[in-house]
C-alpha cells in the first residue's frame, strides 16, 4: 500500500487522549496522558499494513508539535518517541534536562525504565 503521507491528517482526540490518522479504514494512533505542565507520550500502533511508510513519523511530529505549541514538557514512555527524539535535535528542547541526558546516554529503550 503506498502512502501520500501529505493527503493523510492526524487529528486530536482530546477526549480519548489519543493521536489519531485513518487511512483505508485502518487506524493509526499515539496515546497519550496530559497534565497542567506536561505530555506523556504512551504507544504507538500503526496497523501492519502501514509499518514502514512514515505514518508513526507522522504521529510523533504531530504530538510533539502540539508539546511545543502548547508549551508542555514531554515524557517520552513510548520507545518510538523516545528514539524519534533522540534522532531529531529540533525536539530535545522538550524533554527535560534529567531525561534528555537519560535519552542521549541509551541506544534503545523508553526514559522511563
Amino acid at each position: 500500500m503506498d502512502l501520500n503521507l501529505d493527503s493523510i491528517t492526524v487529528t486530536n482526540n482530546e477526549k480519548a487522549q489519543r493521536f489519531e490518522a485513518q487511512v483505508d479504514g485502518l487506524h493509526a494512533l499515539l496515546t497519550y496522558r496530559r497534565f497542567p505542565d506536561r505530555i506523556v507520550f504512551d504507544h504507538i500502533e500503526v496497523p501492519p499494513p502501514l509499518e514502514s511508510k512514515g505514518l508513526a513519523t507522522k504521529l510523533a511530529r504531530t504530538g510533539l508539535d502540539f508539546a511545543r505549541a502548547n508549551h508542555f514538557r514531554v515524557v517520552p514512555l513510548c520507545p518510538y518517541v523516545a528514539a524519534f527524539i533522540r534522532k531529531h535535535a529540533e525536539y530535545h528542547d522538550l524533554v527535560s534536562a534529567e531525561d534528555l541526558q537519560k535519552l542521549l546516554a541509551r541506544s534503545g529503550g523508553t526514559i522511563g525504565r
